[in-house]
């Protein structure tokens, strides 16, 4: 197995080397509302005009706003006071989270199977990274959400290219390992390739890195390490015997004998940040 992974590694390497490698683009109206944001001559209203150009995005946007995670008393029914009320970098940030869901649409029936179950595990993630975040003073909760979106996002061109070679791609054991191997770096291109912060590359870099740390603060890594453990989505080949020796958790101040995700308040925080992906 390990010449074939480094076979199929060397093949991957040359075709990103040679721009023959296909990779997800983000759509074009998250990208104006981020170079918009970051703009800071940009105003509430031209935000809710570039948002207004999508109008599936929109629609999720105002669904998201009137969700449990962030509705006031009043119903909000247009995108300028949904902008309003949420600010303009809780918007880029929730733009992002409601974009990725395209990152996940398979081209064909072969893949649709895969990309379902890498976004359906990237939502879960997520979810828990966002019920997490409550206690992480300088994470806010939609920037954590997407840390566990992405944390992935390097599998798809992974298994776009796999899906060549029948052998491999019907090998779930074969494939998962060669994805748990390469998924790092080729996610570190696809999030430079998008200009994402460098705290989000480090994600997809790390996160199944779990001798992993940087210094005593605890960041999006360690955040999405303790998610993919505590939600089950770590094989117990990749990962420690005894967790209390993998840093997170430390870092995060949280017991690894005690699994947050069952705690009954913290499991409805889960479905809600589930539900707003899932519009």
């Amino acid at each position: 197995m390990n010449a074939k992974i480094d076979i199929f590694y060397n093949e991957l390497k040359e075709a990103v080397e040679s721009d023959s490698l296909t990779l997800p683009s983000l759509p074009e109206v998250a990208l104006r509302i981020r170079d918009a944001v970051e703009d800071e001559s940009s105003t509430t209203e031209q935000i809710a005009n570039a948002l207004s150009k999508d109008g599936a995005l929109s629609a999720r946007m105002i669904k998201v706003v009137n969700s449990p995670l962030y509705r006031s008393r009043t119903p909000i029914e247009d995108l300028h006071s949904a902008v309003t009320r949420l600010g303009l970098t809780l918007v880029r940030d929730l733009v992002m989270n409601l974009a990725m869901k395209q990152m996940f649409q398979a081209t064909s029936d072969v893949l649709d199977k895969k990309f379902r179950k890498a976004w359906s595990t990237s939502v879960d993630v997520a979810a828990i990274c966002q019920m997490m975040s409550v206690t992480m003073d300088d994470i806010s909760k939609e920037r954590a959400l997407l840390a566990g979106l992405i944390h992935n996002i390097g599998s798809l061109p992974i298994l776009m290219m796999a899906v060549n070679d029948d052998d491999l791609f019907n090998d779930a054991t074969a494939l998962h390992s060669i994805i748990i191997q390469l998924q790092g770096p080729v996610g570190e291109l696809i999030l430079k390739n998008w200009h994402f912060s460098d705290n989000l590359v480090e994600v997809v870099k790390h996160c199944h890195n779990f001798d992993y740390t940087d210094n005593d603060d605890a960041n999006l890594v360690d955040l999405v390490q303790v998610a993919l453990l505590q939600g089950g989505f770590v094989s117990e080949d990749y990962v420690p015997d005894d967790w209390s020796l993998i840093p997170a958790f430390s870092k995060m101040g949280m017991d690894s004998e005690v699994n947050v995700v069952h705690i009954e308040g913290n499991r409805e925080c889960i479905e809600d940040a589930k539900a707003s992906l899932n519009f």
